[in-house]
């Protein structure tokens, strides 16, 4: 039964702004936000009913079924060091060498061991004499029956002193009876075995000083000082995110709770020589946002920034990141040897292995179907970089091997026993070797296209090169690789620079379907070193170390600094590390293997061998050079076959139209840039020319006047009857 007050006076309606007071507090309380609702229209109401609002539902319905999708990830039954070759050879390398150096410094220490353990020896004889004593008269439980006495308890004391007689004497008759048989074994062992007694007096006299050691100065210390590096925990991995820098990562964390998504999705867990930690970010923070903090990260984690390698996860969400932190710099990390070495053979068509990631494992490359820019700072492996790749195409033996140096120091010189075409140097004459290997390339890319084209769908479904039309040595697609080191030098050559510009751009996009693979490196990333019809045609890029943005983007692709991969963070003793991109769906770091010179002349020779068991040494490594020194045709002369006499002056790209008719095999993909720059050398210029288009509009265009191009033999003419 419910009691029921009525007052007279009327109750006043509850006003929506009205406040409300906590009655044990009598302060104001703050009204608990109501979950967001999205208004959702009702249906239409009748005229009668104009004037009540519509009826709001919420927008999360609670018989909205889920997408019944789940994922399972299975942990590792094993360990991931035992898994993993490089894992486990770190572990045990560390473990034995460990345990090898502390047998050597102790071994060698052992007389000095001895020496303090015998002065210490009458120490710890009065120490253990000392000890006896107390225990055999019971010494420990004397303070006990002290209290008793003080607090006159008769009875616990006189149980105490039953229990100390009981003790005594069965202390006593031990302490005896070993005193005895101690005394008899010693003479026995006198009498019938001498050594075994100095032994075991030997033995005594150790255990005696070691008794006698004080325990802040003992006599045998440790053979290895361990600075201990701080484990990697959760705690330690949310101090560092939060000092980052970034907003919403610092509100997430101090939010706590669901923390707006970010989670640690397993264990931290050892990964080769390092520990990883996988984690949700943030609503709206992706793992770029902290590779653009590597610094602050290593800060907040203690550690060096060449052990903190973030990346993000691309099996999974865009805001999953791994974190990944070394127990060393990744340059200072002992690495495994390249495996193709000492033995193997190569199929471009499938991933090799050049190097290996922060964690040592493998990283490989596939270099068929893609053109290679590598750039980077002077001294910083690039040459070692390239002279890796086309080791790796030696080592197939159906492929061809255009190797050309234009530093001129001989860094490629190991590959001259294997290649088709070899130079070394930026004189003018080797830029002309360099133009006549380039024709010979262009005339073959035309002459495989025609066989691509020619060959049923059944035998070439997708119209590029696959590993059975390579094996076929009748059709002749064969891969093709070349390396062109400090390509600026050729690029920016006078006389011979466009037209070499022109062909490697030809090669660089059409190559790469036809089984052609293009090398490019520069220590020099931009416009001019890096043409923009090869760089934008680059699928496989690695940038070592450079200085800024610009040369970055050049060798990684736009907007990759921006993205936080960023070769500038690389220091001057991170050699042969660099970011790769185009090999999988995000750039990553790689450390490529060390082949020295002595290295690369061994697997050069087995390279060698293997290939004359196939059949394929030509070229260069046979003594043959490129056919003629100079162009087959005459430039000036056919620009006046293609120019009418009453033609006084005409436009530049009508002219690269007509020569491409005249001769195809020479001028196709000819333009007028390419004209003019052709011309440059012979002291024609482009002027502008007044003409009409093909639609009939008059307009003025870069061109050349017939007179020049006349006046440009006669002088040319005359400089050769005169020599």
């Amino acid at each position: 039964m419910s009691d029921t007050h009525v007052t007279e006076q009327a109750e006043a309606p509850e006003r929506p702004d009205a406040e409300v007071f906590d009655i044990t507090t009598k302060r104001p309380t703050t009204p608990a936000p109501e979950p967001a609702e999205a208004p959702v229209p009702a249906a239409p109401v009748e005229a009668d009913d104009e004037e009540e609002s519509p009826r709001l539902r919420p927008v999360d319905s609670p018989a909205l079924p889920g997408p019944g999708i789940t994922t399972f990830k299975r942990r590792p039954i094993l360990p991931s060091w035992l898994t993993s070759k490089p894992g486990f050879v770190s572990t045990t390398q560390r473990a034995a060498s460990n345990a090898f150096y502390a047998t050597a410094f102790h071994g060698i220490r052992t007389p000095w061991y001895a020496l303090q353990l015998g002065l210490r020896a009458p120490q710890g004889a009065a120490r253990l004499v000392k000890e006896t004593n107390r225990w055999m008269w019971d010494a420990e439980a004397a303070p006990l029956r002290a209290y008793e006495v003080y607090k006159e308890n008769t009875a616990e004391y006189l149980k105490l002193s039953r229990q100390r007689d009981r003790r005594v004497r069965l202390r006593s008759f031990v302490t005896l009876v070993s005193i005895v048989f101690g005394t008899g074994l010693a003479l026995t062992l006198y009498v019938m075995a001498p050594a075994l007694l100095v032994v075991l007096g030997s033995a005594a006299v150790l255990v005696a000083g070691y008794w006698g050691s004080p325990q802040d100065q003992p006599v045998i210390g440790p053979a290895v000082l361990k600075t201990e590096l701080q484990k990697l925990t959760g705690p330690i991995v949310l101090r560092a995110l939060d000092n980052i820098g970034n907003v919403k990562l610092s509100a997430a964390i101090k939010k706590g709770g669901d923390m707006n998504g970010m989670r640690f999705t397993s264990e931290i867990t050892r990964d080769g020589p390092g520990y990883r930690a996988d984690l949700d970010l943030p609503w709206g923070v992706t793992p770029e946002d902290i590779m653009e903090a590597r610094k602050p990260l290593a800060s907040g984690l203690r550690r060096k920034v060449g052990c903190v390698w973030p990346s993000s996860d691309p099996t999974e969400h865009e805001g999953r990141l791994i974190l990944w932190v070394g127990d060393k710099p990744m340059n200072e990390t002992t690495k495994p040897a390249w495996p193709l070495l000492k033995s193997g053979q190569v199929d471009l068509f499938k991933p090799v292995v050049f190097g290996n990631d922060q964690r040592m494992g493998d990283v490989a490359v596939t270099l068929m179907f893609a053109s290679v820019i590598v750039g980077s700072i002077p001294r910083m492996g690039k040459t070692f970089l390239m002279r890796l790749f086309l080791l790796i195409a030696a080592l197939d033996p159906r492929a061809e091997l255009y190797a050309f140096d234009f530093k001129g120091t001989g860094d490629f010189g190991a590959l001259e026993p294997v290649c088709h075409r070899y130079r070394a140097g930026d004189e003018d004459e080797d830029i002309l070797y360099v133009l006549e290997s380039l024709r010979e390339l262009r005339t073959e890319l035309r002459r495989r296209a025609k066989v691509i084209k020619s060959l049923p769908r059944s035998r070439c479904p997708e119209s590029k090169v696959t590993p059975a039309l390579a094996n076929d040595k009748m059709l002749g697609l064969h891969p093709i690789v070349a390396g062109f080191d400090e390509c600026q030098v050729p690029f920016e050559h006078d006389k011979y620079g466009p037209e070499i510009e022109e062909i490697c751009t030809d090669l660089g996009k059409r190559g790469p379907a036809l089984g052609m693979t293009m090398l490019f490196g520069t220590q020099r990333p931009d416009a001019k070193s890096l043409p923009t019809g090869i760089s934008a045609n680059a699928v496989l890029r690695f940038c070592l170390k450079v200085m800024g943005q610009p040369a970055n983007d050049m060798v990684l692709g736009t907007s990759m600094y921006k993205a936080g991969y960023r070769a500038t963070m690389f220091s001057r003793t991170d050699r042969g590390i660099c970011w790769m991109a185009g090999e999988g769906d995000d750039p990553r770091i790689v450390a490529s293997a060390f082949v020295d010179a002595v290295g690369a002349e061994k697997v050069v020779a087995r390279a060698r061998k293997m290939r004359e068991e196939y059949g394929n040494l030509t070229g260069h490594a046979i003594g043959q050079q490129p056919e003629n020194g100079e162009a087959s045709f005459d430039l000036l002369a056919d620009i006046l076959k293609v120019v009418p006499a009453d033609e006084d002056k005409v436009w530049n790209e009508k002219i690269a139209a007509r020569l491409t008719t005249l001769r195809p095999e020479v001028y196709t993909g000819w333009k007028a840039e390419t004209v003019t720059s052709n011309l440059k050398p012979h002291g024609v210029t482009a002027q502008d020319v007044w003409g009409t288009s093909d639609k009939g509009k008059g307009t003025t265009r870069r061109g050349i006047a017939r007179a020049d191009i006349t006046k440009a033999i006669t002088v040319r003419d005359g400089s050769r009857s005169g020599s």
